[in-house]
């Protein structure tokens, strides 16, 4: 915009100094005509002859005259480019969080571990971009030797991982700012071990720890046994709740295939990729599912362990509480409903509304993060 502006106010600039009418000794007239037509050729005549035969000499009044368009084109350009620099910075700023964090957060969108650390950002009014991750090829993240999502780069340069890390390392950065986030990391050691399939698993110690000094953790968990009661629960989110998700959305072929509908509308993939994830994936997590449920010793019909699982979570909850944070969601609250919220849209997520009590809880989080209302 700003070179286009440029370009016609030269074009101005210049037709007043090559335009015969001025180039011309005694044709001033014309541009006086002009003026005058407006209303203003009486400023100009009255009482100040002098300008008016000036500009009638010919040439040099009529290059006094363009040096004065270029002269207000040049201030027009500035102004213009000013605008836009002054935007862009803006733009830049919005990306900062106000806790100085530049972030950039790696996911699937479907993906329950990255709901969650969105649920949190969201909640805290933390600005973060996404780079939605191709889940066949994930070039995308070819970079890191971490090949899972969630990854969060802060600043560009400090790579958290695995959800609850992110998610206890970012609640310590933005109560104590005394440490950097490099330093906040290291409470969180990375352990590798091999699992019962011999595959190497990563793993973190401390990962629901809230790294705070005793005057800071007392202010966050005014009352005795809150701390313990939401590392509990967000464990419980990890280690049982994510799992009743597949089971569920894949429970039969026609809810696989929807669920993989799902995944590709909202997912990064090409033409033929989405295509074959779409039926053939769609065929295989429906078999899967079927491990799943074998494995997590789920019941036949394995809807009721969802419903149990989330009145359980109401439970704990209480009737004299909001949220298990009291009169704000805690880290709990936000791991549940970053969980829960992946199977928005699917028919196991409006039977779960329909059949348990998690309906007015789950609709206050809402509001809750989409309103940002942990960034006071």
């Amino acid at each position: 915009m700003a070179a286009a502006c440029a370009r016609s106010l030269c074009k101005v600039g210049w037709s007043v100094v090559e335009y015969p009418a001025v180039r011309r000794a005694g044709t001033g007239s014309y541009l006086l005509g002009n003026v005058g037509t407006c209303g203003s050729r009486r400023a100009y005549g009255t009482g100040r002859p002098g300008f008016v035969s000036s500009i009638r000499t010919g040439a040099r009044g009529g290059r006094l005259l363009s040096c004065a368009v270029l002269l207000g084109g040049g201030l027009g350009l500035y102004q213009t480019v000013k605008f836009r620099v002054q935007q862009h910075l803006a733009e830049e700023e919005s990306k900062v969080s106000e806790a100085g964090l530049k972030l950039t957060l790696y996911q699937y969108k479907t993906c329950p571990f990255c709901s969650k650390v969105r649920a949190f950002l969201d909640y805290h009014g933390l600005p973060y971009e996404i780079v939605e991750v191709n889940p066949v090829m994930r070039q995308e993240i070819k970079w890191s030797t971490y090949r899972k999502v969630p990854i969060l780069m802060v600043d560009g340069d400090v790579q958290l991982n695995d959800s609850s890390v992110i998610i206890s390392s970012l609640k310590t950065y933005l109560i104590s700012k005394d440490k950097s986030m490099s330093e906040i990391l290291r409470c969180y050691p990375e352990v590798k071990s091999k699992n019962d399939s011999g595959k190497e698993v990563t793993e973190y110690f401390n990962k629901y720890w809230v790294m705070l000094s005793e005057v800071d953790t007392t202010k966050l968990y005014p009352e005795k046994g809150m701390q313990k009661e939401e590392m509990k629960w967000r464990q419980w989110a990890d280690d049982w709740l994510v799992h009743l998700i597949s089971p569920n959305v894949y429970r039969t072929t026609d809810e696989a295939l929807a669920s993989f509908d799902y995944i590709v509308r909202e997912g990064k993939f090409g033409t033929y990729e989405g295509f074959f994830a779409k039926y053939v994936g769609a065929a295989a997590m429906f078999i899967i599912s079927k491990r799943l449920k074998n494995r997590h010793n789920l019941q036949d019909d394995v809807r009721q362990d969802l419903y149990k699982a989330v009145n359980d979570w109401i439970a704990a909850v209480g009737k004299k509480r909001k949220f298990m944070g009291g009169d704000s969601p805690n880290l709990a609250d936000l791991a549940v409903f970053g969980v829960l919220r992946v199977m928005e849209g699917l028919q196991a997520f409006d039977d779960m509304m329909a059949n348990t009590k998690v309906k007015h809880w789950y609709r206050r989080m809402e509001r809750a993060t989409l309103n940002h209302e942990g960034q006071k």
